[in-house]
């Protein structure tokens, strides 16, 4: 990665200052309104925690949820930043439920705290459609900016991109330094062989990223109902499966692009619905009958992926093998996690792509047993697919 980091700044530029940092607290709250899942929480005081000891003052902006462009009681970062508050005891953490007011503006400056959250950037009109005037106002928060929101990267944002261009230096924190690094690595110099594994519902999805991996990798797994589209462009019955019917020529012209490379679930797991897993057979994917629907990838293929990630040196993971959420249908998804794991621990790098996949590996608690579990789905998505990431761009270069 060329851009500048907060390990880049020198003490004049941090100490005695405000660090408007952006995080990524788009993160699950429950029916009582606590946060779930403290994942993308716990990903952001390595910055924080850096930014702290060496002075600053932390500014922390972020969105959550999808409110209206206007305040919603249960989109509220509150919850949050008591969350923050348990994680980081030895810290004085104020919320503050303003963002773009000069009440905001002195609450940044009063040394009665260490981190100061600031209210849901989406709750500002301007902030999904990169307002410059919003971004202007953003900026009078802070003396440095701080992007280390990977999750929100693939968004041209006032918070993201635009607020680079207003408050200068711009530079990435430890948790975007440290995806850009594993992702940008596995692609640009991957040890081999090098693995890519897909899944998820839908090839529209992933077109691009297949398009973009196959030329780079040594094989490319692909599971999921995803899948069954392939299945269909291979004539074969794919049942009351999920098949997406105006992609079925493009994954005919994948096949055959992708020849050896392209390995594909030789069984599938299937029942009549997936409310009814006590049904679930193992058939052979040119024997899946006409009433049941494919829910995850067969135990010989679940076997076979295995073994293609036991020899691997570094592996790509976005996707799940199947419904993982509703057991049986997690067998698949559970095999490659503890593949990669196992992988892992001889040597190889492994990079989990966000989104579903983290939260299976979460689950299993295998989180620690990957080199890396990305943060940001669809931002980790854009990145495999060789586009642009707005919110990187826009921060300073290293000379």
């Amino acid at each position: 990665m060329n851009k500048k980091t907060i390990r880049d700044l020198g003490d004049d530029q941090i100490r005695g200052k405000r660090a408007l940092v952006r995080v990524d607290f788009n993160v699950p709250l429950n029916d009582a309104g606590a946060v779930s899942d403290d994942t993308r929480v716990r990903a952001a005081i390595p910055t924080i925690e850096f930014l702290l000891e060496r002075g600053a003052r932390v500014v922390l902006l972020s969105h959550l949820g999808r409110p209206k462009a206007k305040p919603e009681a249960k989109y509220s970062l509150a919850p949050v930043a008591r969350h923050l508050q348990g994680l980081m005891p030895g810290r004085r953490v104020r919320f503050v439920g303003e963002t773009d007011t000069d009440a905001a503006v002195a609450a940044t400056k009063d040394a009665s705290a260490d981190v100061v959250l600031l209210e849901n950037t989406r709750f500002l009109p301007g902030e999904e459609k990169n307002d410059a005037a919003l971004s202007k106002a953003f900026a009078r928060l802070g003396d440095v900016y701080v992007n280390d929101a990977f999750g929100s990267a693939h968004r041209a944002h006032s918070s993201t991109e635009g607020l680079a261009h207003h408050l200068q230096p711009a530079v990435a924190g430890l948790l975007m330094e440290k995806e850009l690094e594993y992702l940008g690595k596995a692609l640009g110099d991957p040890k081999r062989p090098f693995v890519a594994v897909l899944g998820g519902a839908k090839i529209s999805g992933k077109i691009d990223v297949i398009g973009q991996m196959l030329p780079k990798v040594d094989r490319l797994i692909i599971g999921g109902a995803m899948a069954c589209t392939f299945f269909k462009a291979m004539g074969l019955e794919t049942g009351k499966s999920l098949v997406e019917p105006d992609r079925v020529d493009m994954a005919r012209k994948m096949i055959g692009r992708g020849r050896d490379k392209l390995v594909l679930p030789t069984d599938a797991a299937v029942a009549p619905a997936l409310d009814q897993a006590a049904a679930t057979l193992d058939v052979a994917r040119n024997a899946i009958p006409a009433t049941l629907a494919m829910f995850d990838i067969g135990k010989r293929s679940a076997q076979a992926f295995a073994e293609i990630l036991a020899s691997a040196k570094t592996i790509v993971w976005n996707g799940p093998m199947g419904v993982f959420e509703t057991p049986p249908f997690d067998r698949g998804t559970n095999a490659i996690a503890n593949a990669m794991a196992a992988a892992t621990t001889r040597g190889a790098t492994t990079v989990v792509g966000g989104g579903d996949s983290a939260a299976a590996v979460a689950a299993l608690g295998l989180e620690s047993a990957m080199s890396h579990v990305s943060t940001g789905g669809g931002a980790s998505l854009e990145f495999l697919e060789g586009k642009p990431l707005p919110g990187v761009l826009a921060l300073n270069e290293r000379d």
